[in-house]
C-alpha cells in the first residue's frame, strides 16, 4: 500500500478555510436531497427533470463532501472531478433553465446558476476546485 493510502497517513483537505467548504456542502446535501425527496414523493408528475436533477445535485454534494472529509490523493481527485462535473451541471442547467423556461415548470437547486441557493451553487464548485488544487501543490 502506497503511503498516501495508508489511513494514518492521508492528507487532510479540511484543514482551515476547507472546514467551511465541508460545512457548505453539507448544508447543500441536506438542502439537495431534502427538497427533491418531497418534491419526489408528492409531485413528481409536475417536473420529474427538475426533481430528478435536484436529486443528483444532492447525491453529488454528498460524494463531495464525504471525499474531502476523508483525504487522501484519490479521495481529492475524486472530489475535484465531481467539482468540475458540478460545475459544468451548474452551467449547463442554468443556462437552460434561462434559455427554456418551460422545460422547467419548477426549479432545480441548479436552476438560474443556483439563484435561489443565493449562487452557492455556482460559487462553492469554483472555490472547492481552487482549494483542492491548492491542496495537491501543498504536498
Amino acid at each position: 500500500m502506497a503511503e498516501e493510502e495508508k489511513p494514518g497517513a492521508r492528507q487532510k483537505l479540511i484543514g482551515g478555510p476547507g472546514i467551511l467548504l465541508v460545512w457548505l456542502y453539507g448544508v447543500m446535501v441536506v438542502g439537495a436531497v431534502s427538497r427533491s425527496a418531497v418534491q419526489i414523493s408528492t409531485d413528481f408528475d409536475k417536473a420529474p427533470l427538475a426533481y430528478t436533477l435536484s436529486a443528483v445535485a444532492g447525491l453529488v454534494y454528498g460524494f463531495i463532501t464525504y471525499s474531502l472529509v476523508r483525504g487522501g490523493e484519490k479521495a481529492r481527485t475524486a472530489a475535484l472531478v465531481c467539482c468540475a462535473a458540478e460545475l459544468v451541471g451548474v452551467l449547463a442547467v442554468g443556462t437552460w433553465t434561462l434559455a427554456e423556461p418551460s422545460a422547467f415548470p419548477d426549479a432545480t437547486v441548479w436552476s438560474d446558476f443556483g439563484m435561489g441557493y443565493l449562487f452557492i451553487p455556482v460559487i462553492l464548485p469554483v472555490t472547492a476546485i481552487y482549494w483542492l488544487n491548492r491542496a495537491r501543490r501543498a504536498r
